[in-house]
Formats: C-alpha cells, sequence, structure tokens
C-alpha cells in the first residue's frame, strides 16, 4: 500500500534499524504527528508469550497518570444503591436488563466501556457473545467486574486503560494524544511498561518484550530499546 507524502516525510526523521530509547522516541513521534486532528499515540508490545495457554495470559488495567486525553462513555450494569452511586460518580449510562435488551434489540453500542456489579452478571452474560467480540466484555482482571462500579467509573473517567494480548501476542494501547508533549507522554508510557512487567506469567520462558513500538495514528511506528526496558 503506498503511503502518503507526509507519511513518507516523517519516515525520513527516523532512523531504520534504530532502537531508541523512550524519551527521544517520544519526541519523535510527536514531532511526526502532523495530521490536522490530535493523532493519538499509542503503544505495540510484541510478547514472548504464547495467548493460546491460559497461564500464559497478559490481561489487567492501568490508570494512567496524564489519562488518555479521550472522553470516553461509560455503560453500568447495576440496580438500587450502587446504580444511584453509578450515576453519582458520572457514568453515563445505567441500568439492568433494559439495557441489555436495547443492546440486543437496536444494535446500541454508543459507550465505550461497559462496568458491571457481580450480582448482574447473569445479565449481561445473556448479551456476552455480542459484547466480547467488541471487546466489551466487563472482566474482574480488568476491574470491570466489581461491587465498588462508583470507583470504577472513577478510574474510567481518570483514563483507565485495559491491556491484553491479541493472536499474535502483541498489545495494542493508547498512552495519551499527540498535543499532551513528550514529557506526559513518558510518564504514561513507564505506567503502562511497568504493569505490563509486573504482569509477565511465571510460565512464560525466554525473552518477555519482545519489541515495543511507539506510532501516532497516521505516522510511522518508532521501536525501542525494549531490553533497556526489562533491567
Amino acid at each position: 500500500m503506498k503511503k502518503g507524502k507526509k507519511y513518507q516525510e516523517a519516515s525520513k526523521l527516523i532512523e531504520k534499524g534504530k532502537l531508541y530509547d523512550p524519551a527521544e522516541a517520544l519526541q519523535l513521534v510527536c514531532k511526526t504527528a502532523t495530521a490536522k486532528f490530535d493523532e493519538t499515540i499509542e503503544l505495540h508490545a510484541k510478547l514472548g508469550v504464547d495467548s493460546r495457554h491460559a497461564d500464559q495470559q497478559v490481561r489487567g488495567a492501568v490508570v494512567l497518570p496524564n489519562g488518555t486525553g479521550k472522553s470516553i462513555k461509560i455503560l453500568v450494569f447495576a440496580r438500587d444503591d450502587k446504580a444511584e452511586a453509578a450515576k453519582a460518580a458520572g457514568a453515563d449510562y445505567v441500568g439492568a436488563e433494559d439495557m441489555a435488551q436495547k443492546i440486543q434489540t437496536e444494535n446500541w453500542f454508543d459507550f465505550d466501556v461497559v462496568i458491571a456489579s457481580p450480582d448482574m452478571m447473569g445479565v449481561v452474560g445473556r448479551i456476552g457473545r455480542i459484547l466480547g467480540p467488541k471487546g466489551l466484555m466487563p472482566n474482574p482482571k480488568a476491574g470491570t467486574v466489581t461491587p465498588d462500579v462508583a470507583k470504577a467509573v472513577e478510574e474510567a473517567k481518570a483514563g483507565k486503560i485495559e491491556y491484553r494480548l491479541d493472536k499474535a501476542n502483541i498489545i495494542h494501547c493508547p498512552i495519551g494524544k499527540a498535543s499532551f508533549g513528550p514529557e506526559k507522554l513518558q510518564e504514561n508510557f513507564k505506567v503502562l511498561m511497568n504493569a505490563l512487567i509486573k504482569a509477565k506469567p511465571a510460565a512464560a520462558k525466554g525473552v518477555y518484550l519482545r519489541s515495543v513500538t511507539i506510532a501516532s495514528t497516521m505516522g510511522p511506528g518508532v521501536k525501542i530499546a525494549a531490553n533497556k526496558l526489562a533491567e
């Protein structure tokens, strides 16, 4: 696929085959984010695990100190006091069977995160095959199935992100917007990388951080010296 002129110009700023340290890489990524909109900066980490094995899963969530720069809409499955607490914490939609039915019958997906209290998982489970493929199914590991739905809403609004392996054993996560500048992005990057390193499964053998790349929405990837991160 032919890349655009801006992409090609941006690529010239990056040395082929060079592994950058995070600070330099983030400065480069901000420099190469030249689109007319505020580009998202993403981290892509290839891990030395095999996601087909249950004991080599890497999944969790972390609150980025500077948020993601994206305002998110949250749907909470809860009843009574928990429902009221979720509303007070800033949830955009709160409900039970009514929300599950709306998703089923209207193909409604005007939300980015789904949080549920444990007693609601019977209701949520019925739409699991709809939410699952979209990566929206609540999960205790990600902190989205919890008795304290209000706290989960606050964290999600503050910039909590979920990380999980794809089929190629790569984790893709946003670490902010180009407008954040290198310093704020580096703070977010550090917190996410520390979480990924701590999440290394005991069953993982050999090199854990195979490659770490950061890129803006429209820009080229910048490779980071992953071996230094794991020291």
